[in-house]
């Protein structure tokens, strides 16, 4: 792999001398304080600012000031005018943009497309203080602001809209958001790296439009390379005449592809399997463009396919995307940072609060993480629905044990309302720490979407000593009287080191573990790149073992998807039979929400799976789209809701399932309808007559509002324990 400049190596902007603020200012009167004049860089965001290394502005912020810079938030800005975007004055360098933590429009609407009333990044909680796709409209201000400033998008809503993207709420596919923003250049990942070499750069004097060779970025391309070789993948292979075997004496370029010239560019290659290695640093790759993934369904596949095997900082090449005349050209993504260079980022002299201005404001996000610590970034899991791996990679990147010992520490001394219990260890999963191909060779040059699907992959240390030995040492702390796990945990992993899991269950688990099969049957696990069942049944006999070994009483909680693309209704009807069988009745349901480039959106866009090789004559997938099939699989995880008791029956009817509805303990659902539940819902199903749990009279399906099932019937709605 590419070596990268150390993050903390280069020589200091000038402004170091003014000191580091006690919190980024948000206010002219703050910079005044500091003895400012002016901000070097300028960072807008979606989310209040609170000073903690779990808050991504707050962590370029802290990154940008060690590098000697002199950076400003604008946080939560008004959006209808440019006044707010112009309260801190002309920054000298660039504006930084981003929605903040969460993409702007999975903040606000639900899976259902229903206005959220709330927003956990917001003081008081209050929804609707960020516009709709805050990363174009910020941009689009900060332009209007001040002409000529470089503006700079990022962020996971940036991440995930680098190239053309089916977006669930228009029901469309729209252009990278690059043109929409009219930014500068878009940072995607984790980017330290790409933001402070960008900001010394422009100090040093380049242009923004000269800063087209940094990875993890993303620019308009006015002129292709002279030189090189362009892949062309903008077509599908078909089916055509038999060619003749090559000849095994020829040239390597002879025999995997065929190269055409073009006289005022670089080489083409069509229809390639690979090109020489020799060239491979010089080549890129080109997607269909935005006309064509718009109007057809199996190039956008194809294009999402090729986006995803493309992700390897190691292997990577960069990709182009032409729209409407335009080229958007996306670099390699950036070099993971480096242990040290990690400790280093989250060493820096966090306030660890929100800022003053918020007053006693509440902020739902920050008491969420207010005790908890970070330990890692990244997934090399792979699941298809989530975005984790697409925005932080698949490279796990570590802490060292002192960095997450210090930070332990300093949340006991220094946060307010400690009371000894640290809420979470963990990350994007909480137990990859450290867990890392065994060959760097390999890792260099592996194309896999995932570590650990279909089976975990035998070059993968699956070790957790390292993590086993950081939580001993975390818990001895002075102070600290429990730590728990709350991140996800990939108990196909835990699996493999029994004593990882007895360490889990006897210290780390307050009762219930939270685990994510997300479903039961195998045709829609093989969509979401997830283990089958044998892996949960294998984890939770140890888990019972460990908790009976301590003498507790604990129990796991799984979580499932409805409505992912691949599941039929059999299927989930299947998972209510499984949820029945094991006495789980889930409060809350997660509905499959279709998130920008994720795999799993392109099947829910396409119909095709992007998990293979895409043809015109590959299969067609099952993808629940319309509202009442989505409502329907929802329904199957709450099958326990009597408001959902007609829509099952109706569905159970259609299956040829009837024997599952009745007043017995086998059944799914009864017989009778509570009297005001699910009237709406209800229909007269020929042949089949439901009671009222009244008058054991045939129910009248009308909508006629009636009175609350009496207190004889009457069954709470809580999660009955395993």
């Amino acid at each position: 792999m590419q070596t990268a400049k150390p993050l903390f190596s280069y020589r200091k902007y000038w402004a170091h001398k003014f000191g580091r603020a006690p919190l980024l200012p948000m206010s002219r009167q703050e910079m005044a304080q500091l003895g400012w004049d002016s901000c070097d860089i300028i960072l807008v965001t979606g989310d209040a600012y609170v000073d903690h290394p779990s808050f991504g502005m707050a962590v370029i912020g802290r990154v940008l000031e060690a590098q000697g810079f002199r950076v400003g938030i604008i946080a939560q800005p008004d959006w209808t005018s440019v006044e707010d975007f112009q309260r801190l004055g002309q920054p000298n360098l660039f504006f930084g943009v981003t929605a903040g933590n969460m993409d702007s429009m999975v903040n606000r609407y639900t899976a259902d497309r229903k206005i959220r009333s709330n927003d956990a990044y917001t003081p008081g909680g209050a929804g609707g203080r960020r516009p709709d796709r805050s990363v174009n409209v910020y941009a689009q201000r900060c332009r209007e602001a001040y002409k000529g400033v470089p503006v700079i998008i990022g962020g996971i809503e940036a991440s995930l809209r680098r190239i053309a993207h089916y977006d669930y709420w228009s029901d469309k596919v729209r252009r990278s958001c690059l043109l929409d923003s009219k930014a500068d250049l878009l940072v995607y990942g984790n980017a330290e790296r790409q933001v402070v070499e960008i900001a010394h750069r422009l100090a040093g004097g380049e242009s923004i439009s000269a800063l087209t060779d940094i990875r993890g970025t993303s620019y308009i391309r006015k002129v292709m390379p002279d030189s090189g070789f362009e892949i062309d993948s903008t077509h599908i292979d078909e089916p055509g005449e038999l060619s003749p075997h090559p000849d095994p004496y020829a040239s390597a370029q002879a025999a995997n592809c065929t190269v055409a010239q073009d006289k005022n560019g670089p080489t083409v290659v069509r229809f390639q399997r690979d090109i020489p290695r020799s060239e491979r640093s010089h080549s890129y790759i080109r997607l269909p463009s935005y006309d064509m993934v718009k109007n057809d369904p199996v190039l956008y596949a194809h294009a999402s396919r090729i986006l995803h095997l493309e992700t390897n900082p190691g292997n990577a090449r960069p990709l182009v995307q032409n729209h409407a005349g335009r080229e958007v050209w996306i670099n390699p993504p950036p070099i993971p940072l480096t242990t040290e260079e990690l400790d280093k980022v989250f060493d820096l002299p966090y306030a660890r609060r929100p800022h003053p201005a918020y007053a006693e404001q509440n902020i739902p996000a920050w008491e969420m993480i207010r005790y908890s610590v970070n330990i890692m970034r990244g997934c090399f899991g792979g699941c298809t629905f989530c975005s984790i791996t697409e925005h932080e990679g698949r490279i796990i990147q570590s802490r060292s044990e002192d960095s997450i010992i210090r930070e332990i520490e300093a949340i006991r001394d220094t946060v307010d309302g400690f009371t000894g219990h640290i809420s979470d260890l963990g990350g994007p999963t909480a137990n990859m720490y450290r867990l890392a191909c065994k060959d760097k060779a390999i890792e260099e040059s592996c194309r896999r979407l995932s570590c650990v699907y279909p089976g975990i992959c035998k070059n993968l240390d699956t070790n957790h000593h390292p993590l086993i030995k950081l939580y001993r040492r975390a818990r001895a702390l002075k102070g600290i009287k429990k730590i728990f796990i709350a991140s996800g945990l990939r108990y196909d992993l835990a699996v493999e080191d029994p004593e990882y899991i007895k360490e889990l269950v006897t210290h780390h688990v307050g009762g219930y573990l939270k685990i994510a099969p997300e479903h039961t049957e195998q045709g829609p696990l093989t969509k979401m790149m997830k283990p089958g069942m044998g892996s949960y049944y294998r984890f939770k006999k140890l888990f019972d073992r460990y908790s009976k070994e301590a003498g507790k009483e604990q129990y796991l909680i799984p979580y499932f998807i409805a409505a992912h693309p691949g599941t039929s209704d059999e299927d989930m009807m299947n998972l209510a039979i499984w949820l029945k069988q094991n006495g789980f009745r889930a409060d809350q349901v997660q509905t499959f929400l279709p998130s920008p480039m994720a795999s799993a959106s392109a099947m829910y866009h396409t119909g095709k799976n992007p998990l293979h090789r895409i043809s015109r004559r590959s299969e067609t997938m099952a993808v629940p789209r319309g509202l009442k099939v989505r409502r329907l699989h929802k329904a199957f995880l709450r099958y326990h809701d009597a408001e959902n008791w007609p829509l099952l029956r109706e569905a159970l009817t259609r299956l040829g399932r009837e024997d599952l509805i009745g007043n017995g303990k086998q059944h799914l659902v009864p017989a009778w309808q509570p009297r005001g539940t699910g009237q709406a819902a209800q229909k007269p199903v020929k042949g089949k007559k439901f009671m009222t749990q009244h008058t054991g009279q045939p129910a009248k399906h009308d909508t006629q509002k009636s009175g609350r099932p009496g207190k004889k019937h009457h069954k709470k709605t809580v999660r009955r324990r395993p």
